[in-house]
């Protein structure tokens, strides 16, 4: 709950790639560039104020720090897909380092559940905690010994993956059963023959891309046992708790329903037998009463308690980033602070050639509707970074929140931003405003503004 909040408010990641001012698909040659200019502006032996040097040393780190992960193929890889938290997560060290995106997708998500099943073990069975952590060591021989058993059995023959025959044979029985999994639908058709137990089965469940998983179900079966017929819903109802119901109405079994709580590694099932006779009544008990109980409890119970705990960890998010903020902020006007060297050369450079000169630049929210005026401007004077960051009598800036550039921080956490540009090129005047995650390249012929304006 706590990482969604600070996905809201924008402060969970730095941007590697704000930072460096390059493009998500910059090149080794490309990082290398940017990577240079930084230090050089940044190194602590270019200043001799104490205080300087110390601010410098921060963002020289901060500087590597990106260079680093975004020069790493693997690491970067990471950083594309999950952010800065991504490369936090423990186990990277041993995944090899020739993989694909998806693959790294697929081991993060590994990687993540097992992380999450240790937490939650620790928390409802602590004295087991020793056994899981040994790489999964008694799980992975209890599952060898349970294969070896239906080995010893049975044998399997697996086809397609998307249409999957499946049999099974022993001495007296034989199954095959054709399985169809979708990202929104499983379907099973299962022939059972032998004796006494043989049956055909048939089971259709339908998965809503929804997030709490909510999955509905129903199947037939039929044998020499008689009729069943089947039919519930799962959902999500926690990050680590699934429930389900399912009711069951057979000949001769009567109507049943089971009520499933799964936590993590750990099942609770409670069947409840209703009738042994197809009663009208039972089974809209059976229908109807859980549904209206998780409806209850849902609005009740837990809805209440969602709101009330996202509305505390809303309070310390706001208190985590009010602090964080400030740090940006004081790490912003640092960063102004040691550009003003480079500043002036850069200025009189551009103006030895009458190229491009940065008057005034505003970064934040600007309010000009009329009906609006009650609100106040929350932007930042970001003339000096802009300056630094003219090459060539040119500026650009890449796709990405501009908050992330050095001298920036944003004065406006979670609502809309722009940048506001005026400046000089040629000796002529320019204006120009850009979206905060706009790429920008200056000077352009349409920014031109007349003298009398």
């Amino acid at each position: 709950m706590a990482a969604a909040l600070e996905n809201e408010l924008g402060l969970d990641n730095e941007d590697y790639y704000s930072l460096l001012n390059v493009r998500r698909e910059a090149t080794q040659d490309e990082l290398k560039s940017s990577y240079r200019r930084l230090c050089m502006l940044y190194h602590p032996d270019k200043h001799r104020d104490p205080e300087l040097k110390r601010q410098a040393e921060q963002l020289f780190t901060y500087v590597h720090q990106a260079y680093e992960v975004l020069s790493d193929p693997q690491s970067r890889a990471i950083y594309d897909i999950f952010g800065k938290k991504g490369l936090e997560v423990e186990g990277w060290e041993v995944v090899e380092r020739k993989r694909t995106p998806a693959e790294i997708r697929e081991e993060y998500e590994r990687l993540q559940r097992e992380r999450d099943e240790r937490r939650l073990q620790q928390r409802t069975n602590p004295k087991e905690v020793a056994n899981k952590r040994l790489n999964g060591t008694s799980e992975a021989v209890w599952d060898i010994k349970h294969h070896a058993d239906l080995l010893n059995r049975k044998t399997h023959l697996l086809t397609s993956p998307l249409s999957q025959p499946h049999c099974v044979f022993n001495c007296t029985l034989m199954t095959t059963s054709i399985v169809r999994d979708t990202k929104t639908s499983h379907f099973t058709l299962a022939l059972q023959l032998g004796v006494p137990h043989s049956y055909l089965m048939m089971s259709y469940q339908y998965k809503f891309q929804d997030e709490d998983q909510t999955k509905v179900k129903g199947s037939i079966k039929t044998g020499f046992f008689g009729t069943l017929v089947e039919y519930g819903a799962e959902r999500k109802i926690s990050r680590h708790s699934v429930v389900a119901a399912t009711v069951s109405i057979g000949v001769p079994q009567g109507v049943s329903l089971k009520i499933r709580l799964n936590r993590a590694s750990q099942t609770y099932l409670f069947p409840i037998h209703l009738t042994d006779q197809i009663l009208p009544s039972a089974v809209f008990y059976a229908t109807v009463g859980p549904l209206a109980i998780y409806l209850a409890v849902q609005k009740l119970i837990i809805m209440p308690y969602v709101r009330a705990q996202k509305e505390q960890e809303l309070e310390k998010q706001k208190e985590v980033s009010a602090s964080e903020i400030a740090r940006r902020k004081q790490e912003a006007e640092a960063a102004v602070l040691l550009m003003q060297e480079s500043v002036k050369r850069i200025i009189d450079a551009e103006e030895s050639k009458m190229g491009l000169i940065i008057l005034n630049a505003w970064y934040g929210k600007f309010v000009s509707d009329n009906s609006q005026k009650h609100e106040s401007a929350k932007v930042i004077d970001v003339t000096v970074p802009l300056q630094c960051l003219v090459k060539d009598s040119k500026l650009i800036l890449t796709e990405a929140s501009k908050a992330g550039l050095p001298g920036f921080y944003d004065p406006c956490v979670g609502e809309e931003k722009s940048l506001k540009l005026l400046y000089q090129f040629r000796g002529a005047m320019h204006q120009v405003l850009s979206g905060d995650t706009e790429p920008l390249k200056i000077p352009k012929q349409c920014h031109r503004i007349d003298s009398e304006a």
